[in-house]
């Protein structure tokens, strides 16, 4: 069923295979028609709220990501996370049972069954309002999810808090997004671009020196603006200069005139502030056109932008959400589930792990709360301690966003990748915060509970 105002239509699927031979639910038992159950939420203890209280023995969840356009790749990244989530939810597995996630029983959520929906977000913030009020309005999600656009995850964020139902932000750096626009039933597993300037700080000073003279080429829409800010704030308050800074269009092909105007100036470092297929496209670029004494740096990039500009990585510096690097329980646990669902050929990406993570929080704090009542739910999230295989951290209260580490790496030489292997772990920086009345917290204003 699509939108009549052309917008993109929800593409409604189920992953129900569970022991027992249970196959898909099909339409009706997606699109709202959850009331065919055998029986309501146990004797609901508060009042109607978004799509609470839940009819009969399923709970559905959407999953809205892009599919086509720029984004493509997180997205489809993203969907495997959320799909594996949903497996191990209704079949245990994973991080099911485990730390932080030891409320989880491996037999749907509060005794339901977990199904869900999906839509493309095309990576445009009016498509992406459109699927998650469709996704809320008909399809009668208690949760959705999605991302790999700060505009798209503010967009939808907006649905959220409007139609009271929670929604967990998966992809998007922004500093808005747990800023200016932060919202009460937003919550983000990301860091941001304020956290990823802090974490470059001092591998970069080390590296280029305490003085260097820098470019920065960023894309120019909400994430790109304010990565490129928080650079400025953290690298020219530190002694850096800042030469010259390049806004260019989502989703350019052609960087070579911006990375000469960085190379006429001088520079010593180049910041390519993009993501995707931009960063790809701008990195492969950069290796071409600036001198080989030129350091280049991709704030924020991973394993998709690493396996589209394979060649061009070896010395890169950046960010990436999570690694296969990482070595701990949690970390591991999911890297196995993953290759054993994917097969060793799709190594998991941070994206992927991402959508998984959030997946389970939500499904955790519903677990704690003993309701999918939102304002319970939305309370069990605030404060929570956890980990996500980076250590521990905290779902901050003040603006939603968790406080944890930044994995900083160097992307490797051509010659010495190997199958999903693209760059080094140089450190996962723990010393990155900000105060509630600091910061993008400064700006933030979460609004009501609506209880």
């Amino acid at each position: 069923m699509g939108l009549e105002n052309g917008g993109a239509a929800v593409d409604r699927r189920s992953v129900l295979q569970i022991a027992g031979g249970v196959g898909s639910a099909g339409l009706a038992g997606l699109a709202g028609c959850q009331g065919g159950g055998s029986r309501a939420e146990n004797t609901p203890e508060h009042p109607p709220l978004g799509n609470y209280p839940i009819d009969g023995d399923a709970v559905t969840l959407g999953f809205n990501v892009p599919q086509s356009g720029t984004y493509a790749a997180e997205g489809r990244d993203e969907l495997r996370g959320y799909e594996l989530a949903v497996t191990h939810l209704n079949e245990g597995g994973g991080w099911v049972g485990q730390r932080s996630f030891d409320v989880l029983s491996g037999d749907g959520v509060l005794g339901k069954t977990v199904e869900y929906v999906t839509a493309d977000t095309e990576t445009k913030p009016d498509v992406a309002t459109a699927n998650a009020t469709e996704m809320v309005e008909q399809d009668d999600v208690i949760m959705f999810s999605g991302g790999s656009s700060s505009s798209v995850a503010i967009a939808q964020q907006e649905v959220a808090q409007a139609e009271k139902v929670p929604y967990m932000c998966c992809l998007t750096h922004s500093n808005d997004t747990t800023g200016t626009d932060c919202v009460r039933y937003s919550f983000r597993e990301m860091f941001n671009a304020y956290m990823t300037a802090q974490a470059l700080l001092p591998v970069l000073k080390e590296r280029f020196g305490r003085e260097a003279q820098y470019v920065q080429i960023y894309a120019d829409y909400n994430w790109g603006q304010t990565m490129e800010s928080s650079i400025r704030d953290f690298f020219t308050s530190s002694g850096w200069v800042e030469l010259t800074s390049i806004p260019t269009r989502l989703g350019t092909t052609n960087y070579e005139e911006p990375l000469k105007q960085a190379r006429d100036a001088g520079a010593e470092v180049v910041f390519l502030d993009h993501y995707g297929l931009d960063a790809a496209n701008s990195l492969t670029t950069a290796q071409e056109i600036l001198p080989d004494e030129v350091g280049i740096v991709v704030p924020l990039y991973n394993r998709i932008v690493a396996q589209n500009a394979s060649t061009a990585l070896g010395g890169v510096v950046g960010t990436v959400a999570w690694d296969t690097s990482v070595s701990s329980d949690l970390s591991n646990a999911f890297k196995n589930a993953f290759t054993a669902e994917h097969g060793n050929a799709q190594r998991p990406s941070g994206v992927a792990h991402l959508a998984y993570a959030q997946t389970l929080q939500y499904a955790a704090a519903v677990e704690q709360a003993g309701t999918f009542y939102p304002p319970a739910v939305i309370r069990e999230l605030e404060d929570q301690e956890y980990s996500v295989g980076l250590g521990s951290q905290t779902m901050r209260r003040c603006d939603h966003q968790a406080q944890r580490g930044v994995p900083v790496v160097e992307g490797l030489p051509e010659s010495e990748q190997s199958l999903g292997r693209f760059y080094d772990l140089l450190r996962v920086t723990k010393a990155v915060g900000y105060d509630c009345d600091g910061g993008p917290a400064a700006e933030c204003e979460l609004g009501d509970y609506g209880d």
